[in-house]
């Protein structure tokens, strides 16, 4: 089996040729990309069943096999994720900005590629199709280590994309899989030093702590998602139930779905048992405070500290009664993982406040936390969702995926 130190050699010449190529030959492998995609579909799914049966042999639960899981129409997600990518602005070679100095010279600041990038991620086959055109179209090669659950997938889906970035002209080695899933494989991706120039885990909280722990290169932490949704003693109740059973149902298993209900006190004797009425329907399990319980019974099971900090991507949902705005801010800040937060109100002061003083890459006003996607956003496909506070917070497009360089030009001035 291929060495890293040997993909990360291969990478690094790949990523030479995509850093001066044309936005018209990337935009190219991405099509050809695209189609490949849908040509192999039966193929993809044939190594994605086999994953399937082998991790409900290993025990998988419910919502890991579903994020495993690819269907027809998920491939084409993924074939057209990667066509909208291709319709995205190149951002390489754009200058950010420009200044003509005192002493004639002329400093313009431009945007370049990363270089190489390192996805770790765990049992979702589709992100291999979406890091790999990202980073792609950012002018970056990259080198993808998934997890072992999604391994057949993974190496079907990689097979056609660095096949048809060949036949459209550039490396196949722009696009590099990881086919060991040991510990030792991703241990040694983090420590991938003179080769790798940033490193993004995907994945739940295990992962992420383990690379930001262990990493020597550096990262680019995307995080989980202990989202709330906060209702608001102005909210309107048919509003807010509806936000909430899409927040919390339409695809428990992803970081943007919703994990603790936070609601006033004032409106909770009339909202709770709406709002349960419509979870029920997917037969969510309610952890509540005592409040909570006087008002809905002992369905509801007593919630615990553990709970409010918890990212469940289950039918799992925490739940507390409020006093107000105050203390519904003051339990985000303490349980949120800063990634994305909703109120729903009537108040304009009290969204106001809530967009102010919510720490987190995406606050919502009236509208699901599931919109936090790079897709929804705009952005075509994404690499993850930063809660990081650097240069990329929030779904990662193409943009956060380059770095910059100063191009000066000068009439042969020298510094006395």
């Amino acid at each position: 089996m291929e060495s890293l130190e040997q993909m990360g050699k291969k990478a690094k010449a790949a990523a030479r040729v995509l850093a001066t190529a044309a936005s018209a030959e990337k935009d190219k492998a991405l099509r050809a990309i695209a189609a490949a995609l849908r040509e192999n579909a039966p193929a993809i799914l044939e190594a994605n069943k086999a994953d399937l049966a082998a991790g409900r042999e290993a025990g998988l639960t419910e919502s890991l096999l579903d994020r495993l899981a690819l269907s027809e129409g998920r491939i084409e997600g993924m074939a057209a994720g990667v066509e909208e990518v291709a319709l995205t602005a190149d951002p390489i070679g754009k200058i950010d900005q420009g200044s003509v100095r005192p002493n004639g010279l002329q400093i313009y600041r431009v945007r370049v590629p990363l270089g190489v990038i390192g996805i770790i991620y765990e049992a979702r086959p589709n992100v291999t199709a979406d890091a790999a055109a990202l980073c792609l179209k950012a002018g970056n090669a990259v080198i993808l280590r998934g997890g072992k659950e999604a391994i057949r997938s993974n190496q079907a889906i990689a097979n056609c994309m660095r096949e048809a970035v060949e036949k459209a002209g550039l490396p196949a080695d722009s696009i590099q899989l990881v086919e060991d899933t040991s510990r030792a494989s991703s241990n040694a991706l983090m420590r991938l030093n003179g080769y790798l120039d940033v490193l993004i885990p995907r994945g739940g909280a295990g992962l992420i702590r383990a690379v930001v722990e262990n990493a020597t290169v550096p990262v680019i932490e995307t995080g989980t998602g202990n989202c709330h949704v906060f209702v608001d003693e102005t909210a309107d109740l048919d509003m807010a139930a509806d936000i909430v059973f899409n927040a919390k149902t339409s695809r428990p298993s992803v970081c943007n779905a919703m994990e603790t209900l936070l609601i006033h006190e004032k409106i909770a004797g009339k909202a709770l048992p709406v709002i349960k009425n419509r979870l029920d329907e997917k037969n969510v399990e309610l952890r509540g405070c005592a409040r909570t319980r006087e008002i809905l019974g002992d369905t509801v099971k007593p919630a615990t500290e553990e709970d409010y900090a918890t990212e469940f991507l289950d039918y799992i949902l925490a739940v507390r009664v409020v006093k107000d705005l105050d203390e519904a801010l003051a339990h985000i800040a303490r349980y949120s993982s800063g990634h994305s937060e909703c109120i729903v109100t009537e108040s304009y002061e009290n969204a106001r406040r809530f967009e102010r003083e919510v720490d987190a890459a995406a606050v919502y006003v009236n509208a699901s936390t599931r919109f936090t996607d790079g897709g929804m956003f705009g952005y075509g496909a994404e690499i993850g969702i930063s809660t990081q506070k650097l240069h990329a917070r929030g779904p990662m497009g193409v943009e956060q995926l380059t770095s910059m360089k100063y191009v000066i030009h000068g009439d042969g001035q020298i510094r006395a």
